[in-house]
């Protein structure tokens, strides 16, 4: 019998997640089944459980690898050299943000889904509490380059800055899912018109 290797066990979860995103992106959480994503994914019930033991399980698993992509571009964006005004690292972000508001299996359709679920689920609400602390240590990173270049005040509290900061991003998917806009220029119009150089 071959061995199965550790590429192909990758490659067969990652099949399941991307089954799994296009069903939660297309029915929402609650109303796709384990059933939903095995046969979106072509599997049998034992491959498919033999890398998620329930859809709670794998409704994490999609809500971690969609954001860990995202918290490393912010990361990155906010260690910039030379540091980026605030409007220019958001400008940044929305540009990484937005090929992904684009997909039929939309980060942001699964984003505003996980948000919703984290309020009554112990398990998704500590990753969303988890995520939200290192967006906001990102965001805290932005603000504190900014203090030290002059674009913000010299006693402006960068933990401040972040709790505000923290609330633009979300809004904006969560507007563009609900409704489609603004987009991306009006958007970033918005933003200058808030926060001046």
């Amino acid at each position: 019998m071959p061995r199965v290797t550790p590429a192909h066990l990758e490659a067969r979860r990652e099949q399941i997640l991307d089954a799994a995103r296009r069903c939660f992106a297309r029915n929402g959480f609650h109303a796709t089944s384990m059933h939903d994503v095995i046969a979106e994914a072509g599997l049998s019930v034992g491959a498919v459980y033999r890398y998620f033991a329930s859809k709670d399980e794998l409704r994490t698993a999609v809500a971690e690898e969609t954001v860990g992509a995202v918290l490393a571009e912010m990361s990155a964006i906010a260690n910039h050299e030379p540091p980026l005004s605030l409007v220019d690292a958001l400008a940044r972000l929305l540009d990484t943000l937005e090929p992904r508001l684009a997909e039929p299996d939309s980060f942001a359709r699964i984003a505003v889904q996980a948000w919703g679920e984290a309020v009554r689920d112990p398990e998704l609400g500590e990753f969303a509490r988890h995520v939200m602390t290192r967006v906001r240590g990102a965001l805290r990173v932005l603000a504190e380059r900014a203090r030290e270049t002059g674009e913000l005040p010299a006693d402006t509290d960068p933990d401040a800055v972040a709790a505000a900061l923290v609330a633009l991003v979300p809004g904006y998917i969560l507007q563009r899912v609900l409704s489609g806009q603004p987009d991306r220029d009006t958007f970033l119009a918005g933003l200058r018109a808030l926060l001046p150089s």
